[in-house]
């Protein structure tokens, strides 16, 4: 009796285990990309049509340079877990496109503008022209907005230069990226350990056949040297939805095998739970929980969802 009652509690905290931590991941993944530039606002320079896709490098080797995209998969080596990392601002401003009125060079530490709508110091911005884009921060966004704006860059202007009259300005808040990785049987954010016991994490993107088009008509994995592993920007603006499992275990070390291995109808070969039910779509991506030699002797529970980039949705007719 004792040995079932553990087992039950056990089952219990994994199940709100693996509940929290999919509702965290898609609370942040539903946010993706909030804060771009608005794409109606300004058709001709949408930010998700730059090329090369900008990033912002704040000088500081211990932070990673800020990019634009609003989710990115990093393929697990070796069938190991996938991060996931999550970008978007936490204005409540908007970003709006302002007209850049005087040319500047990659020397230039300031830029004049028609107004500093939704701009504060410290925000980082985006310039666009076109396809050609680059990403820097605010030092100061002092000025009426009913006059010609002088605002003054942190650092000079960043490479993709120059800026012509008539380029835009977006000042895109406090745009910030978060990554969800799992380390050591425990949900990670940004480092720091959010929910135990959870043993693997999987990510696919769902893509469409055309940027315009928003129907999902195939499900990838970010291969490590695939083409999605780092999308080139047209591919990268077919994305339109994430897929995500994590496999939340219960702490409870039995002592016979409990867990055999599992395979999905397109033939995926599991060292634990299946992903998901792929019969209908393309290959799930494979769980293998086999680092552990005892990963038999444990129950599991699967949680995933699918998770619509809305940001990328709405934005289908600039790009």
């Amino acid at each position: 009796f004792e040995g079932q009652k553990r087992s039950t509690s056990g089952s219990s905290d994994a199940q709100t285990n693996g509940t929290i931590a999919l509702h965290n991941i898609q609370r942040d993944v539903q946010m993706a990309g909030f804060g771009l530039p608005i794409p109606m606002a300004d058709r001709d320079n949408a930010s998700l049509n730059c090329n090369p896709s900008p990033s912002y490098d704040d000088g500081d080797p211990a932070t990673p340079n800020l990019e634009l995209f609003p989710l990115s998969i990093q393929n697990g080596a070796a069938n190991a877990s996938d991060s996931v990392t999550v970008r978007y601002s936490t204005t409540a401003l908007g970003a709006v496109p302002v007209k850049i009125t005087n040319p500047a060079n990659a020397t230039s530490f300031g830029l004049t503008v028609d107004n500093n709508i939704g701009c504060k110091d410290g925000d980082i911005a985006l310039i666009s022209q076109g396809t050609s884009c680059v990403m820097t921060a605010i030092a100061d966004a002092n000025g009426s907005p009913d006059t010609l704006i002088n605002i003054t860059l942190k650092n000079t202007t960043p490479p993709g230069g120059p800026i012509a009259i008539g380029a835009k300005l977006t000042c895109m808040g406090n745009w910030q990226a978060h990554q969800y990785t799992m380390v050591n049987n425990e949900l990670q954010l940004d480092g720091s350990p959010i929910v135990a016991e959870i043993v693997n994490l999987q990510a696919q993107y769902g893509v469409s056949a055309t940027a315009t088009s928003n129907q999902v008509v195939q499900w990838v994995d970010a291969t490590t040297g695939g083409i999605w592993e780092n999308p080139t920007v047209a591919n990268r603006n077919r994305i339109k939805a994430v897929r995500i499992v994590v496999i939340a275990r219960n702490g409870l070390r039995e002592k016979d095998d409990v867990t055999s291995v599992c395979t999905t109808a397109k033939g995926v070969v599991n060292n634990g739970p299946c992903a998901w039910d792929d019969a209908d779509f393309d290959a799930a991506p494979m769980i293998d929980l086999s680092a552990d030699a005892d990963w038999q002797k444990y129950r599991y529970r699967a949680f995933e969802t699918i998770i619509p980039l809305r940001n990328m949705i709405w934005s289908k007719d600039v790009l």
